[in-house]
């Protein structure tokens, strides 16, 4: 198994803070997000290598970071070659660009590079595996209000996915799509094709394109979760997010 953090984004909302720097490299509590997602990934015996998928604008910076940063698995980092927000890829685009670069034909966690989060990585993967599917990784906020127009959420039947709706104005549920993934070998074509029949714009119409053609499961946990999508989120992480 091979893990992907997606960290190719421009994060126009978060200018000027992201104007001039990647959103995965801000620092929370004087460490940079992707510090901490690596560190989780760290942790699983099953994976074998990370990789990491930039943009030309900020390959150099994640360079910088990668040589301060001392990994217990060897890190690739890869370059998307796009320059601005207007041609980027998009986070299933930049999946796709790896899998196809690397002819990835293993089971892929993928996590965006933005996310920071309170679970253990290891049982994703025991998840992962007593289903021996595709995982999404569900944070249940208790409240349709707070989910509303907001994220991409998830509607289960036990804990197969059923359904999924971005961003929507009546939430079905409250379960928060947290940008963690496993897609299991057997779907990884699945993704290219969700691209060719422009069902895949972002990473949730690509987990209803796999709910529809395969099986997907989700994991829901309760732990802290911080997407950093907001001013207002990440001094929220900065206060409030426990480092564990």
């Amino acid at each position: 198994m091979k893990a992907l953090i997606l960290a190719a984004g421009y994060a126009k909302r978060l200018h000027p803070i992201t104007e001039n720097q990647a959103k995965p490299l801000i620092k929370v509590k004087n460490k940079a997000i992707i510090g901490y997602i690596a560190d989780k990934i760290n942790t699983v015996s099953e994976i074998s290598e990370i990789l990491i998928v930039t943009n030309a604008r900020f390959y150099p910076d994640f360079e910088k970071w990668f040589k301060t940063y001392n990994s217990s698995k060897p890190i690739t980092l890869i370059n998307d070659e796009t320059e601005t927000n207007e041609t980027r890829l998009g986070a299933v685009g930049d999946i796709n660009f790896v899998l196809k670069k690397y002819k990835i034909n293993e089971d892929l966690i993928v996590i965006a590079g933005d996310n920071l989060f309170g679970f253990n990585l290891n049982n994703l993967i025991t998840f992962s595996s007593h289903h021996d599917s595709s995982i999404v990784a569900f944070h249940d906020l208790k409240d349709i209000e707070k989910v509303r127009k907001k994220y991409g959420i998830g509607i289960l039947n036990g804990t197969k996915v059923i359904d999924f709706q971005e961003k929507p104005e009546i939430p079905k549920s409250s379960l928060a799509s947290t940008g963690c993934y496993i897609f299991h070998k057997k779907d990884l074509h699945l993704v290219e094709e969700s691209l060719k029949l422009g069902k895949a714009d972002n990473p949730g119409d690509l987990v209803r394109w796999i709910a529809e053609k395969s099986e997907m499961h989700g994991f829901v946990f309760d732990e802290q979760w911080f997407d950093i999508g907001s001013f207002e989120s990440l001094q929220e992480a900065e206060e409030k997010y426990v480092v564990n």
